[in-house]
């Protein structure tokens, strides 16, 4: 896959980049922050935060756990303290069946209009 926007090409993005793709609000983040520890984006001059591409998987791992799954705050703090590459792996796996229904969903909805 060629990298053809300048997001792709960005090796920092501010807190309110990653709130927007996630569809969430800049405060939500820096809970989480406090929040887990393994969440723990740069600070660079005047403490803005500067997240990688680490730190927005961490993001994407525990955006699924609380807000898609559910889970409480405590439950998925231990759930990543303990498996984070077996919850880093589901995550992946929820994320490619939800594109994968996705499509399914549009070709049905293509196909309907055929008959």
């Amino acid at each position: 896959m060629a990298l053809n926007t300048e997001k792709e090409l960005k090796l920092f993005y501010s807190i309110g980049e990653v709130a927007e793709m996630f569809g969430v609000n800049d405060t939500l983040l820096r809970f989480w922050e406090k929040e887990f520890p393994q969440l723990n984006p740069k600070k660079g001059g005047r403490g803005m935060r500067q997240y990688t591409k680490d730190d927005i998987e961490k993001v994407r791992i525990i955006y699924n756990l609380v807000k898609v799954r559910g889970l409480r705050i405590d439950a998925a703090r231990e759930l990543l303290k303990h498996n984070h590459e077996g919850v880093s792996q589901s995550t992946e796996v929820v994320e490619r069946l939800r594109a994968i229904r996705q499509k399914l969903v549009e070709l049905k909805a293509e196909l309907g209009g055929l008959v």
